[in-house]
């Protein structure tokens, strides 16, 4: 009997909850601490702004073009320092996600690779598990070189925004501005850049299931997502689509939740307001993160399950009689008569002759 890669991705998500809490807990250590890393840096920063009272005078005016002068001389000279702060925080916190990240995975695909493989001891058609089994070193460096080409790709993706916002720009010259052809090339540009970066990080995070699995190196890893795909190209493409609709709708669903307290807010309090979209984030953000969960778990169980349960099961065919034995035929039907018969009377031509 097939199963369903997809419906044993959610019951392992349902079983094994731990996975999703441990997927939560390093996903959001590492947000946590970059939120709390912009927020210090945000205030330290704007705490070594010089304000004159020349500026405090220009902004008690809240006359824009006063205003924008005063803001003006505020920033001079500072952005610079800013831009420098900035990168660096990125790159530390880069460094923190990537080994963070890698210690991540490898404990939740070793947790799904013990389930998966007592399910199929459990089950009498799949005793015999994959070939490839995971091995008992530590896969550290291959997914610390994945995750590091994961930032690659990220920064290749933002220089590819830059370029194609240049490229744009080339049809809306200043003496000639047309913004909005600019505009309409930009998207296509844009799209192109998002769905080349978005299918390469999705094939690197790929690999790092069988960086684990068959602690194969950074290089290996890669190539046996390929062939994983190539392979079992139906059953991946119907994991990453039923959950890339079920996180399609939870977002809608959020989307949706949050702008009711938005659309309130001229009523109900601001700190009200704020507590319930933050709120309702947190849950979004959680929703998706076991949804994570169930598509990494519907990959490791294509990749553990034998191949002939995944596949569709052959139509029966009747049995050969042996041989020696007669079999038994039907008598064939008379065909059915559509001549016509001159001989009968009633269709003859000839008058009756008088008795």
């Amino acid at each position: 009997m097939a199963i369903s890669p997809t419906l044993e991705g959610f019951r392992a998500a349902f079983r094994r909850p731990s996975l999703t809490l441990g997927e939560i807990a390093w996903r959001w250590t590492v947000g946590a601490t970059a939120i709390a890393v912009f927020l210090f840096g945000l205030f330290e920063y704007l705490d070594t702004l010089p304000v004159t009272n020349g500026d405090m005078l220009f902004l008690r005016t809240k006359h824009p073009y006063l205003v924008a002068e005063a803001l003006a001389h505020i920033f001079r000279g500072s952005l610079s320092r800013a831009v420098l702060a900035g990168l660096l925080a990125a790159m530390l916190l880069a460094l923190v996600w990537l080994g963070i990240a890698s210690l991540g995975r490898i404990a939740t695909v070793r947790g799904l690779l013990e389930y998966f493989r007592a399910r199929a001891e459990q089950n009498a058609s799949g005793r015999e598990l994959s070939a490839s089994q995971t091995s008992m070193g530590s896969p550290f460096r291959a997914l610390a070189r994945l995750n590091f080409l994961r930032l690659t790709v990220i920064v290749a993706a933002i220089f590819g925004f830059v370029g194609a916002s240049i490229l744009a720009g080339f049809a809306s010259p200043e003496t000639d501005p047309n913004p909005g052809l600019a505009f309409l090339l930009f998207l296509p540009l844009a799209a192109l850049v998002w769905l080349a970066a978005v299918a390469l990080n999705w094939m690197l995070s790929l690999a790092g299931l069988f960086a684990v699995r068959n602690g194969e190196n950074a290089v290996g890893a890669i190539s046996a997502a390929v062939g994983f795909c190539r392979d079992r190209k139906g059953a991946v493409a119907a994991v990453s689509t039923w959950t890339g609709l079920a996180h399609l709708t939870a977002f809608v669903g959020a989307t949706t939740v949050v702008s009711m307290p938005l659309g309130l807010m001229g009523v109900l309090p601001w700190r009200l307001v704020l507590l319930a979209v933050i709120l309702v984030t947190l849950i979004y953000f959680a929703l998706a993160d076991w949804l994570y969960m169930v598509r990494l778990a519907g990959y490791v169980c294509i990749a553990e399950m034998p191949e002939t349960l995944l596949a569709v099961t052959p139509p029966v065919t009747l049995p050969t009689p042996p041989q020696g034995e007669i079999e038994m035929q039907p008598a064939p039907e008379p065909p059915a008569q559509t001549a016509i018969d001159r001989d009968e009377l009633i269709l003859s031509d000839r008058p009756d002759p008088i008795a």
